[in-house]
């Protein structure tokens, strides 16, 4: 996989946001995969923040839901790699 759009739905002072955030980054950067991050905060928007609520992080990659909360690093690759 080239290029993949990565949309992560957050919220000011979130530490489950910032490690997924930072898990996204470092794998990618490791498996040679450049990716586009969206980052979304929930807060911003009343829609967004009934739909999603707590559940941030929510990570989708190219569009797809992928991660609610933690990014499993070992997913992620096999997910980058397809």
């Amino acid at each position: 996989m080239s290029d993949v759009s990565v949309t992560v739905y957050t919220r000011e002072n979130c530490h489950l946001c910032a490690e997924a955030i930072d898990t996204i980054e470092r794998v990618a950067d490791e498996e040679g995969v450049a990716v586009e991050m969206d980052l979304v905060d929930v807060d911003t928007d009343e829609q967004l923040r009934e739909e999603y609520g707590e559940r941030v992080p929510y990570v989708l990659l190219d569009g797809s839901p992928a991660f609610k909360y933690r990014v499993d690093e070992a997913r992620l690759r096999r997910k980058l790699s397809e």
